[in-house]
C-alpha cells in the first residue's frame, strides 16, 4: 500500500512535469490549470492500470502447483469505468499439492483453496476443503477439523475445480 501512494504521486509529479513542460513550449499560453489537471489524470490512470493488471500481477507471482479455478469480476457504481470494463476483483487458486485422497474412500478428496482479494490492502484467506467426486459436492473444513456441512455446495460437471481436483 505504501508503494502505490508513493508511485502514485510520483505518477502526478511526473504529468503535472509533461504539463509546465507544454507550458513552456508554449510560452506559458497554455492555461495554468492543466497542471493540476494533468497531475489528476496521471494519478487516476496510475490506480486504474493497477486496478486492471492487478489480477495478472497476482497471478504471474503463483507457484507452479496453484491453479487459479475461479475469478471475480464486479462493476463499481463509484468507478464509472468498471460499468463498461468490469475488472477482476477475487479469484481462487486449488494448491495440487494439498490434494490427498482418503484411504478409505478414494472418492472423497481434500485440498486446500486460497482466495485472493483486492481491497485497500490486498487479502489472502485459505481453507481446508473436502469434495466426493461421485456426487460433486464441496464443504469446507472448520477451525476445528469438523466438515461446514453448512456451507456445502454441489458443483456443476464442467466447473474447473471439480475438474482439477476430481481428475487427478
Amino acid at each position: 500500500m505504501f508503494w502505490t501512494l508513493v508511485a502514485t504521486v510520483f505518477c502526478g509529479l511526473g504529468t503535472a512535469g509533461i504539463a509546465l513542460g507544454i507550458r513552456a513550449a508554449t510560452r506559458n499560453r497554455a492555461p495554468k490549470w492543466i497542471i493540476p489537471v494533468f497531475a489528476g489524470a496521471g494519478m487516476l490512470g496510475y490506480l486504474i492500470y493497477g486496478e486492471y493488471t492487478w489480477y495478472d500481477h497476482k497471478q504471474s507471482r503463483l507457484p507452479d502447483e496453484a491453479v487459479v479455478v475461479s475469478t471475480e469480476s464486479d462493476s463499481i457504481f463509484w468507478r464509472p469505468w468498471t460499468l463498461a470494463y468490469p475488472y477482476v476483483t477475487a479469484f481462487s487458486t486449488l494448491d495440487k499439492d494439498s490434494i490427498a485422497r482418503d484411504t478409505r474412500n478414494p472418492d472423497i478428496i481434500r485440498f486446500t483453496l486460497y482466495r485472493f482479494e483486492q481491497k485497500l490492502t490486498d487479502s489472502v484467506s485459505h481453507r481446508v476443503h473436502i469434495i466426493n467426486c461421485v456426487t460433486r459436492e464441496v464443504v469446507p473444513i472448520g477451525s476445528d477439523g469438523t466438515p461446514r456441512v453448512d456451507n456445502l455446495k454441489v458443483l456443476s460437471p464442467s466447473d474447473p475445480l471439480f475438474s482439477t481436483v476430481c481428475a487427478g
